[in-house]
């Protein structure tokens, strides 16, 4: 008798329970959010790699700036539109010259910056729920999010120092130019892949929070991690192309093998004594045919922001009289 007296009991708190959800979640009333964010980027990829991520993550920091707008739909489910212009670097002379473990990578001697457009479209979960309209966000809300991107990007990097146009003959040194249309790798060569594609795709996840300032703004920060379905962000992703595929003298033949230059382009520093202390120990290093990890991980990059939010008031949805 008691059991079935607390089972009833237990059965009713539930059903009251759900009934008081569904009613709270058809008073919720969507709103939406406009906002703006700036912060660093991080590249990964063939010349910062993952398996020294923290370093990766700080050495090279550049800069982004974001449009976004958002919709609530409950409590605690939003859908996000936005733009993310981010610039990411890398360079094998300032990730290697104080480690003699990467000889190869010093000895390489490559270097990139792109400005990634990314146009990205994301949901977002709020682990604390807001209240049933805008002027009741909760006041402190981390949240989780997950999405899809189009990414539009063009890798450059510098000319070598001293380097004279072959056309103009004109003096071309420490230019940036785009490595894309140059087939670095010798794409669109005879019997070599053909160029890689300036858009790709990539994945959006990370964690934020929010916190609500006023009853029109939100401040938040929030971290996310871009996992690109291309490995050519840095123009690095396979061998080097075989002697003779790229025109000698041409400006593809040197932007696609660095290794001979006593001078790091993209800084302009000398680099010819650990250069040499590195060729004694390896010389192989300076024959070697890898140029990029191919077939491993895709390049990626990590976006971190301060973001400044608008609430567009929605319509506040009274309690029905009873």
């Amino acid at each position: 008798m008691t059991s079935g007296v607390l089972s009833a009991l237990l059965v009713g708190t539930v059903a009251g329970e759900s009934i008081a959800q569904r009613r709270q979640n058809t008073q919720f009333a969507p709103f939406s959010e406009v906002g703006g964010g700036i912060g660093t980027s991080s590249y990964y990829g063939d010349l910062a790699g993952y398996r020294y991520a923290p370093k990766s993550t700080f050495i090279l920091l550049r800069w982004n700036a974001g449009l976004h707008y958002t919709r609530h739909f409950t409590p605690r489910v939003a859908a996000r539109v936005g733009f993310t212009w981010a610039r990411i670097t890398g360079d094998d002379y300032t990730f290697n010259k104080n480690n003699s473990g990467n000889t190869i990578q010093y000895v390489r001697n490559l270097h990139f910056r792109n400005d990634l457009k990314e146009f990205s479209l994301t949901g977002m979960y709020k682990f604390r729920p807001d209240g049933r309209n805008s002027n009741q966000r909760a006041q402190f809300s981390p949240y989780a999010f997950l999405g899809i991107a189009l990414v539009a990007h063009s890798p450059e990097a510098r000319t070598p120092e001293g380097y004279i146009d072959v056309t103009t003959q004109d003096d071309f040194s420490r230019e940036w130019v785009k490595l894309q249309p140059l087939g670095t790798e010798g794409q669109g060569q005879p019997g070599y892949a053909k160029p890689y594609s300036l858009v790709t795709m990539a994945i959006p996840v990370g964690v934020g929070v929010r916190y609500k300032y006023n009853d029109d703004f939100t401040i938040a920060f929030e971290a996310g991690y871009r996992y690109a379905f291309s490995d050519y962000l840095d123009d690095v992703g396979g061998p080097y192309a075989a002697a003779g595929v790229l025109p000698a003298g041409s400006l593809a033949e040197a932007m696609a093998d660095r290794r001979p230059e006593l001078i790091a382009a993209r800084k302009g520093k000398d680099r010819e004594p650990q250069l040499s202390d590195y060729l004694a120990r390896d010389n192989g290093a300076a024959t070697s045919p890898i140029r990029g990890a191919k077939g491993v991980l895709s390049d990626g990059y990590l976006i971190t922001q301060i973001q400044f939010i608008y609430t567009i008031p929605g319509k506040i949805k009274c309690p029905p009289i009873r």
